[in-house]
């Protein structure tokens, strides 16, 4: 029997599928999980669809869940090595076959979080999925964590210089709970005797007990808040990530495992600039939907959006970079609506949770889009675009626009910088290259520059 406990959340849920209608011995074809500071996916493909349950329980903190149709087998027991000591959210994790169809998944965690369970259709090379999102119960104020970067990166680029004057050190944002030794017992995955079948990784320090409500994360002050307030902030976004790999080339390079490393450089190469701080949508190897991307951008209140790819094209012979500003009125060619539509299919395949949709919300942003800041976007773009003509052939000689929902912020001068094509050989080849990947990000950077000279941004009262 299943020991009664507290739960932190209204208990259990079903996905999709009643009993009546799983069938029963679904094989499981991959499993995976994606740690990341944001959230923590983890992800359980199959040849059919899964229904599960899940619950929270305290002291210490732990998610259950419980898989129907299942044995446990091979597959799932490699899910247990998957768990990395780096994973914010997750300490370790057990898997036992709980009952004869059912597989009971412990994760011991390192602090509560509010965990989102949903399923996924067949989309792409992806079969079924099951996904859980491990969030943090209490986000962080993303200001903070803006101004506790710019300051380490502040204080990074003091020491390396000799006589520097002894930086400010850096806002903390309170760390999990300290953890507490010895294993943990969970409902039917007994710590005192090791049932048949069940498999389990040693929790990294065990998981953190929770004494108490769960403290909410610290805030930004009214003095560190005017700190923020004099900087010019960057959005810069790595399209795709985690299970949306992107484009992928003829060798196989991932547009996802390309973009990232570019964001990073050009986040350094802005962050080494008086008065500006780069802010990352993502700094791994996770997905980020795309509207979370824009949120994430406007929490910060970001002066500018630039949003990092290396998109294919249908014809391998197509060559050379392009930036892309929004279009509420039709695209300006047939190859900028082909690549809009692939980019805007990235939540499909990345993974969405439908239940967290505001379908509401997207289109508001879409009518909110002002002629003032898509001339704004076409004058950083077009900025842009000429230092990246610079290093090679331009795909087109001018920015083009289509309905990329990337570029739908509001109020924020937003474009998309396609790199290259990953798909024709030659660029796949160059964009392997750190020394290429260098040049990308100096010429975006430079372009940044010439636009912020030419058009301060006016939102805000900085002094620079």
């Amino acid at each position: 029997m299943i020991a009664r406990r507290p739960l932190l959340g209204a208990g259990s849920l079903a996905l999709l599928l009643s009993r009546t209608e799983l069938a029963f011995g679904a094989g499981i074809v991959g499993v995976r999980i994606w740690p990341a500071r944001d959230y923590t996916r983890v992800t359980i493909e199959s040849d059919q669809p899964l229904a599960a349950r899940h619950s929270l329980i305290y002291n210490p903190p732990r998610l259950v869940v419980d898989i129907d149709g299942l044995g446990l087998d091979g597959a799932l027991r490699e899910l247990v090595g998957r768990v990395v000591a780096e994973d914010p959210y997750i300490a370790g994790l057990r898997v036992g076959q709980f009952q004869p169809r059912v597989v009971r998944l412990v994760f011991d965690l390192k602090q509560p979080v509010a965990p989102q369970l949903f399923t996924l259709a067949p989309v792409a090379t992806y079969q079924h999925r099951l996904v859980f999102d491990l969030f943090p119960a209490a986000a962080p104020d993303p200001l903070l964590e803006l101004l506790r970067e710019k300051e380490s990166a502040r204080g990074a680029a003091s020491a390396a210089t000799p006589g520097a004057p002894s930086p400010t050190p850096p806002t903390q944002v309170p760390a999990p709970a300290a953890a507490a030794s010895g294993s943990v017992p969970s409902p039917g995955l007994s710590a005192s005797t090791s049932p048949a079948g069940v498999a389990s990784a040693p929790s990294a320090g065990s998981p953190s007990a929770v004494a108490g409500p769960i403290q909410p994360p610290a805030q930004a002050t009214a003095a560190e808040r005017q700190r923020v307030s004099r900087l010019v902030i960057v959005a810069i976004d790595p399209g795709h990530g985690g299970e949306d790999p992107g484009a992928i080339g003829p060798t196989g390079l991932r547009e996802k495992d390309v973009v990232l490393p570019i964001a990073l450089l050009l986040r350094d190469r802005l962050n080494a600039l008086p008065g500006i701080r780069a802010m990352l949508t993502r700094d791994g190897d996770y997905f980020v939907p795309l509207r979370e991307r824009v949120g994430k951008a406007r929490r910060v209140q970001a002066d500018l959006f630039v949003s990092i790819h290396a998109d294919a094209a249908p014809r391998t012979s197509a060559h050379g970079a392009s930036v892309f500003a929004l279009s509420t009125s039709g695209a300006t060619s047939s190859m900028a609506r082909w690549m809009a539509d692939r980019e805007n299919a990235a939540d499909i395949v990345g993974g969405v949770n439908a239940a967290t949709q505001d379908t509401q919300v997207i289109r508001t942003l879409l009518d909110m889009s002002t002629t003032a800041q898509i001339k704004d976007s076409l004058r950083l773009g077009q900025l842009v675009l000429g230092r990246l003509g610079r290093l090679g052939h331009l795909h087109k000689p001018r920015v083009e626009q289509a309905g990329f929902a990337v570029l739908k912020a509001p109020d924020i001068p937003s474009i998309l910088v396609e790199t290259a094509f990953i798909s024709n050989p030659d660029e796949e080849q160059k964009l392997r290259s750190q020394s290429y990947r260098r040049d990308l990000a100096d010429a975006v950077a430079a372009g940044i520059q010439r636009y912020l000279a030419a058009h301060p941004p006016l939102a805000r009262n900085r002094q620079a």
